[in-house]
């Protein structure tokens, strides 16, 4: 039995676009800025006395294609545990054009979720 060809409609797909590398450098300072001066004094402490239990390590930043992401280092101390740290990503500004970009979180569920779109960079990272 032939089987019947049909014609069907696909649509073009969205091109992200490429991020300048001014906004990079731009992005990258104040992001390092932000690390430095409020977050790492507010959420870095000293190793627990438990070294049963992970505890965050370093809180960094990294790009990867059109997304900057904030990651955060966590140690594990404890004689049970598979790595001696692990980095995980906790925050995405993705850039979608004309200097804006959109904020998301990563939920418990390990799914991205998009808090802002299309703001700029400032007021990304004052949420």
């Amino acid at each position: 039995m032939a089987t019947k060809k049909t014609w069907q409609f696909t649509p073009a797909k969205k091109i992200k676009p490429t991020v300048p590398e001014s906004v990079k450098l731009v992005l990258q300072a104040k992001a390092d800025q932000l690390i430095a001066e409020v977050l790492k004094p507010k959420h870095i402490m000293p190793p627990p006395a438990d070294q049963r239990f992970n505890y965050l390590a370093d809180i960094g930043s990294k790009w990867y294609r059109s997304y900057f992401y904030f990651c955060a280092t966590y140690n594990c101390p404890g004689p049970t545990a598979i790595a001696t740290s692990f980095e995980t990503k906790f925050t995405r500004m993705e850039y979608v054009g004309d200097d804006t970009f959109n904020l998301a979180y990563m939920r418990h569920t390990g799914q991205w979720f998009e808090v802002f779109q299309g703001i700029s960079m400032d007021k990304c990272l004052m949420s």
